[in-house]
C-alpha cells in the first residue's frame, strides 16, 4: 500500500505492507532510529512520536494510519524541540537514554500544550505514559523545568521584537 508521509518537514512516499507499524517505518524505512522500540504495548512510551502535533505511541499505530499525516521525531531540528533536547543534557535528565526520546518528545507536548506555568504535578501527570528503569525522575522533572523556561523566554524575546 503506498503512503505519503511528512516526517520533519520531509516528504516520503513508500509503498508499505498494511499492517506495518509507523515505529518500523520510521526505523526500517527511513533509517531515523531514535524513535524507539520498547514493549510493543503503549505503556512505556519510548515510540512516542507526534502526529500532526499530537503525541503518539508509534508502536501502535500503524504505518497507513500516518498516511497523509505530519510525523516529528526527536532527529527533527526544530528550535524549540532543540531547547528541550539541550535542557535534557543540561540537567542530565537521561542515564541510559533508551526512554528519552520518546520522554523529550512527550516533554515538547506537554509544554507546547499547557495553558499558563506549569508545575511538578503537571508535568508528573504528564509524563504518566513514559516509563524510564533507570531514574527516580527528579532529573527529567527539572529537565522539563528547564525546557519550559527557555521556551518561554524564547516567546518573550519574540513578543517583545
Amino acid at each position: 500500500m503506498m503512503v505519503n508521509i511528512k516526517v520533519n518537514g520531509k516528504e516520503y512516499k513508500r509503498d508499505v505492507e498494511p499492517r506495518m507499524l509507523l515505529v518500523s517505518f520510521l526505523r526500517d524505512e527511513l533509517g531515523l532510529t531514535g524513535t524507539h522500540i520498547g514493549c510493543d504495548t503503549t505503556n512505556c512510551g519510548a515510540c512516542t512520536v507526534l502526529m500532526d502535533g499530537k503525541t503518539v505511541k508509534s508502536c501502535t499505530v500503524l504505518a497507513v494510519q500516518a498516511n497523509n499525516h505530519e510525523i516529528t521525531t526527536i532527529e527533527s531540528n526544530d528550535p524549540d524541540l532543540n531547547a528541550v533536547k539541550d535542557s535534557y543534557v543540561e540537567e542530565e535528565g537521561l542515564q541510559c537514554g533508551f526512554c528519552t526520546p520518546g520522554m523529550i518528545m512527550q516533554s515538547y507536548y506537554l509544554i507546547k500544550n499547557a495553558e499558563g506555568d506549569i508545575d511538578e504535578d503537571y508535568i508528573k501527570k504528564n509524563l504518566r505514559g513514559n516509563l524510564c528503569r533507570c531514574t527516580g525522575y527528579r532529573t527529567i522533572i527539572d529537565s522539563v523545568k528547564k525546557a519550559e523556561e527557555k521556551l518561554r523566554q524564547r516567546e518573550e524575546i519574540n513578543v517583545s521584537k
